[in-house]
């Protein structure tokens, strides 16, 4: 990526294609994630193992509808990430629609070779 900008149209446009490589491309390799499920993962193969999880069952569904958000510089290299979110379509266990909720994503995003990416990330249910 290569401004912090795109990054909340690039998350959703994964998440509901439920692209787990495209997810799993957005971080570091040393990144960590808090999933929304409440997964944690603090390597590549267990940032993909989280989305692999959560997108083959409560999110199989899913859409994401990018809400209000904000960045503010942390350091010409570094970025603070606060995002809303609209989740709708998430399943429960027996395959019943859930009721549409809403999350923010908070991330702190590193600029490298590599471009902008995730270097810590938490996305949380709201109330």
């Amino acid at each position: 990526m290569n401004n912090p900008e795109d990054f909340p149209r690039h998350f959703a446009a994964a998440f509901t294609a439920k692209d787990v490589g495209g997810l799993t491309a957005l971080f570091q390799t040393d990144a960590t994630l808090g999933s929304l499920t409440g997964l944690w993962a603090e390597t590549p193969e267990s940032v993909h193992a989280a989305f692999e999880a959560e997108m083959s069952g409560i999110f199989a569904a899913a859409r994401l509808v990018t809400g209000k958000g904000t960045l503010r510089d942390l350091s010409p290299a570094a970025t603070l990430l606060r995002q809303r979110y609209t989740i709708s379509g998430a399943q429960d266990e027996t395959g019943a629609e859930l009721a549409r909720f809403g999350a923010i994503l908070v991330a702190v995003l590193e600029n490298s070779v590599a471009g902008w990416q995730v270097q810590s990330m938490t996305f949380s249910a709201l109330p």
